[in-house]
């Protein structure tokens, strides 16, 4: 069994890096994990590429380790990421849109915790992002 501290290891910087690691288990189960719940909330459909069509969108993998207050490994993260630096705004896309919070709506709801005396309770969705078309 491998040592949960190994905080002092840098995280890979690319899938080479991560399947000839040492923690290479760890982190092929991670990059399945991550396959699995982005099929599993419909994140892509495979089509054809349409005639004319000039490039796909590459995607790479984010690898990340999740550390303890002490610094011990909790659990490996594999993010497949598209690409999007490639693209060329007018030629790729016309439009972004990312859904963030803006400070003032942070400002609002930390005002009405405060006037209404509730609770404010954080939390982390593990694949939050891949519902938000479907909300």
């Amino acid at each position: 069994e491998k040592d949960s501290n190994l905080g002092c290891l840098p995280d890979p910087e690319n899938y080479s890096e991560a399947i000839s690691s040492d923690l290479s288990d760890e982190w092929i189960e991670a990059m399945n994990d991550e396959i699995i719940s982005m099929n599993h909330n419909g994140v892509w459909e495979l089509v054809e590429l349409p005639n004319g069509f000039i490039k796909p969108i590459g995607c790479k993998w984010v690898f990340k380790t999740k550390k303890d207050a002490k610094g011990n490994v909790e659990r490996f993260k594999a993010r497949l990421v598209a690409k999007g630096f490639t693209q060329n705004e007018g030629i790729d896309y016309k439009e972004t849109f990312s859904p963030v919070s803006s400070n003032d709506s942070f400002r609002i709801i930390m005002t009405l915790v405060a006037h209404y005396d509730l609770e404010l309770h954080q939390m982390d969705v593990k694949t939050a992002f891949f519902k938000w078309g479907s909300l």
